[in-house]
């Protein structure tokens, strides 16, 4: 049996779940309404059989024959009016369900903490919003509409049932009990099942979005059979749960239906030694016999909607405990002025959830406004997440960043980041123009000129003129149709045309060849003049005119000093540039790697 806590859950989901219609009563109480009047035109039209088999067949009552068919036309008309309404009116408020739901959740996905998508797949998320979304609807309106029609349908034609004979009626409640067990035992297992199909089904989108993202690795490392073997691995997991919630929907539908046959057999039974008697007529056995028979869809229905019911439910769990979920901290109530003061790092720590170690360890560091400072060290030792600080991807486990001598959770979190400019390594660029790429945050506040003089000064607007569309050229998704080096420059373009106080340049040069990455060094010269920024770098050729180099290593920093001061200390800095400058004589790759590990 299901516990009472679970009988709570339930409830509190389709109370929270009735809540979206508030704005839609009308429509639903249309729809409510019209499943009523269908529900009813089946017991009517039992009630109609008694009269049409008794006047008709049985007296030949020819007055009375020329209205009842009439009559049954009428019915099935009025039905067939209503019914329409009920589905536009059901099917409209589940589209507006589904929208607005996914609106919420993609919405909540915007303000959820970027730990939150280190420790969750990318492809569990798209099927919350994508699946878990579209499936709420059989837990609320396509469930609401099988009960409320078809239990208005069984208690019509129950009722009249009783009103024919209410012996033989009697034996259809014996059954009921027996059913009403059936029903909860299939009904936990469903919900079982449909929560362990969520979970397959997220896999197997994650590994579809992750082969398909990485679908030219996939092809040089020759893991073709590989993803192969995994997405049917993952795919033969949700064919086998998808058979184990058939196979324990039919098995109660098909109970069900055995117990209802067993009682139609014994009516059958009894109703043919009463028929010798006067007092069961044709036409009243032709009814009941009709009327028990159409009880037979409405109550497989009403059977088979656990299973919808069940899946629905268990993707209201999910749906809603990602809604759930904290956002990100933005407890801030000042407003960061346009021209931010000098950034102190005091006394930083950070570990991320489930590190052995501190990624970062007591960092004290300023950035004085208007300065380069530049971050170097080998991959691991902290750069990025302490970047990643400032615009607050991450908060500190301890210790404060402060600007203006102000923590930096005092201010809101837009204000703070509507002053920075981000270029990583990482590229993300997106589905759509290069002028929309590049206008990404300003669209409809940047003209053209501006798009044009943020690509010049980033030293992609040669390539952008060779384009067959130019600026409206399509770039694919992630622009995959641009090479390395122009993938870097129009992000290089769209944190130029941001125009931002606070530059934060996570490795921006790292994809250009020689050439151009001189040229785009130039641009960005220009670009952090008078403006605050801080800098990763494994090229060290690329800071050398920063105004503060820091040194890190496991967290911690280490020494920090510019160009030259570092040279003479003779310290972890001059090795690096050293072993840069001496791989830079045979192969400048080689000199990049070798600084980065």
């Amino acid at each position: 049996m299901q516990n009472p806590s679970q009988d709570k859950t339930n409830w509190m989901l389709y109370k929270r779940l009735l809540g979206y219609l508030k704005d839609y009563l009308k429509i639903f109480a249309i729809a409510v309404v019209s499943m009523l009047i269908v529900a009813a035109t089946m017991p009517a039209f039992g009630y109609l059989l008694k009269p049409l088999i008794n006047e008709g067949f049985v007296d030949k009552n020819m007055q009375r024959m020329t209205w009842l068919p009439l009559a049954i036309v009428g019915l099935f008309l009025v039905r067939g009016i209503f019914n329409f309404v009920n589905e536009y009116c059901t099917t409209y408020l589940s589209g507006h369900l589904v929208h607005r739901i996914r609106s919420e959740m993609f919405e909540k996905m915007m303000h959820l903490p970027s730990n939150y998508f280190s420790s969750h797949s990318s492809g569990r998320i798209l099927s919350r919003i994508l699946n878990d979304a579209g499936l709420i609807t059989e837990a609320g309106f396509n469930v609401i509409t099988v009960i409320a029609k078809d239990g208005v349908s069984v208690l019509g034609l129950l009722g009249l049932l009783f009103y024919l004979d209410w012996k033989l009626t009697l034996i259809t409640f014996a059954i009921l009990p027996i059913l009403a067990v059936s029903i909860r035992l299939v009904s936990r297992r469903l919900r079982h099942l449909s929560q362990i199909n969520q979970t397959y089904l997220g896999k197997m989108m994650q590994v579809l979005n992750e082969t398909i993202n990485g679908v030219r690795v996939v092809k040089v490392y020759g893991g073709k059979q590989y993803e192969t073997i995994r997405f049917q691995n993952t795919s033969s997991s949700v064919r086998r749960n998808s058979v184990k919630q058939a196979a324990a929907s039919a098995i109660g539908t098909g109970f069900t239906q055995l117990m209802a046959s067993v009682a139609l057999a014994l009516i059958i039974y009894i109703a043919a030694k009463q028929a010798a008697s006067s007092s069961f007529s044709a036409g009243d056995f032709m009814a009941f016999l009709s009327s028990m028979i159409m009880l037979f869809d409405p109550i497989k229905r009403m059977t088979g909607v656990v299973q919808s019911l069940q899946r629905g439910m268990a993707a209201a769990e999910s749906v809603f405990a990602f809604l759930d979920e904290p956002e990100e901290t933005d407890s801030g109530l000042q407003v960061l002025t346009e021209k931010p003061a000098n950034i102190e790092f005091d006394n930083v720590v950070y570990q991320y959830e489930g590190a052995e170690r501190y990624s970062l360890n007591g960092i004290n560091l300023t950035v004085p406004t208007g300065k380069v400072v530049a971050l170097v060290g080998a991959s691991g030792s902290g750069k990025t997440t302490l970047a990643n600080m400032l615009p607050r991807f991450f908060d500190p486990t301890e210790g404060q960043i402060r600007i203006g001598g102000t923590d930096i959770r005092e201010f809101t979190v837009d204000s703070l980041r509507e002053q920075m400019a981000l270029v990583s390594q990482d590229v993300v660029l997106f589905n759509g123009t290069v002028a929309s790429n590049i206008a990404y945050g300003r669209i409809n506040k940047a003209s053209e000129a501006d798009i044009i003089r943020a690509a010049k000064a980033a030293n992609a607007w040669s390539f952008i003129q060779d384009m067959p569309e130019g600026l409206q050229t399509e770039i694919g998704e992630n622009g995959l149709k641009l090479s390395g080096g122009q993938r870097q420059r129009l992000a290089i373009a769209r944190a130029i045309l941001k125009d931002a106080p606070v530059l934060i340049l996570d490795e921006a040069t790292s994809a250009l060849d020689n050439e151009s990455e001189r040229l785009v060094q130039a641009a960005l010269e220009n670009l952090m003049h008078n403006r605050t920024t801080i800098v990763i770098a494994h090229r060290l050729s690329t800071i050398e005119k920063a105004d503060n180099i820091v040194v890190m290593h496991e967290g911690r920093i280490i020494e920090q000093g510019t160009h030259a001061e570092l040279l003479a200390k003779g310290g972890r800095y001059a090795d690096l540039h050293n072993l840069q400058f001496a791989f830079d004589q045979e192969d400048p790759d080689r000199a990049a790697t070798a600084a980065a590990t």
